[in-house]
């Protein structure tokens, strides 16, 4: 059963600055200006949201830290090759890292009683799903901006390389991709807590593996030669992954 509202009068619904939701009544627009003005729009919600209450990012950044500091001191980082410890390190940190914030891409707004005012816009659903994939990157790319100076200082591994940044972005977007997807696949689920990283990581296994090589070589100064190949594993995963993700989103909201 669809729900059709009036297009003279199209509402949006965003939260103010009580977290209550609200309609915004704007006028109906079309084109492509109008659809990338949406996601903003949404993506935007939840970065203002995140600006007041700080649940997520401060989460996500205090756990990261945590976990280098305690893999650090488990680790005998005396021995001259602290390089070989530290891509795994960076890595799995990040993967463990990203389920906190995922979790609560969608799950947020079912507890807001949000959810179904979101699914019920006038806007395509795959502009909520690029609304909540930006936002999710930038947490994402935020934490890992706050994480790299604290492993220089636990584990003195330079990972401020270009090569290395560009491998950290490209592994975010796969793994924002894929998790933004199954975080709304899972949000209605009872046990999403336990079941979106069951569902998420083995497929998130080709990402981790050209991550973590890529950065192994980088790291060991080898040549573009020598990791071009894991490079492009990861740009095929990510174009793959965020295509499929875009075209799949609205099944999951079809009965909405």
């Amino acid at each position: 059963m669809s729900i059709s509202l009036p297009v003279s009068r199209q509402t949006e619904y965003l939260e103010n600055e009580s977290l209550v939701i609200q309609p915004v009544v704007m006028r109906a627009d079309a084109g492509r200006g109008s659809f990338f003005r949406k996601v903003w729009m949404i993506a935007a919600k939840d970065l203002r949201i995140e600006l007041r209450a700080k649940e997520v990012l401060g989460v996500m950044a205090a756990f990261s830290i945590l976990a280098v500091i305690i893999l650090g001191m488990a680790f005998d980082l005396r021995v001259p090759r602290s390089e070989m410890i530290a891509p795994g390190v960076l890595w799995g940190v990040l993967l463990f890292t990203g389920l906190l914030g995922l979790n609560r891409s969608f799950s947020a707004e079912l507890d807001r009683h949000t959810l179904l005012a979101l699914l019920l816009t006038p806007v395509d659903r795959s502009a909520i799903y690029l609304g909540k994939f930006v936002a999710n990157f930038c947490f994402m790319a935020l934490t890992a901006l706050i994480l790299l100076p604290v492993m220089l200082f636990i584990f003195d591994v330079n990972f401020f390389s270009p090569w290395i940044l560009v491998t950290v972005l490209l592994g975010i977007f796969g793994y924002i991709s894929v998790g933004t997807l199954f975080a709304a696949l899972t949000a209605s689920i009872r046990s999403r807590e336990s079941m979106l990283p069951i569902l998420l990581l083995p497929v998130l296994a080709p990402l981790f593996m050209a991550g973590l090589k890529m950065t192994e070589l980088v790291v060991d100064a080898r040549s573009l030669a020598s990791f071009q190949n894991w490079l492009g594993m990861l740009v095929a995963f990510d174009l793959i992954f965020f295509t499929a993700a875009i075209l799949v989103f609205d099944l999951i909201w079809e009965d909405v």
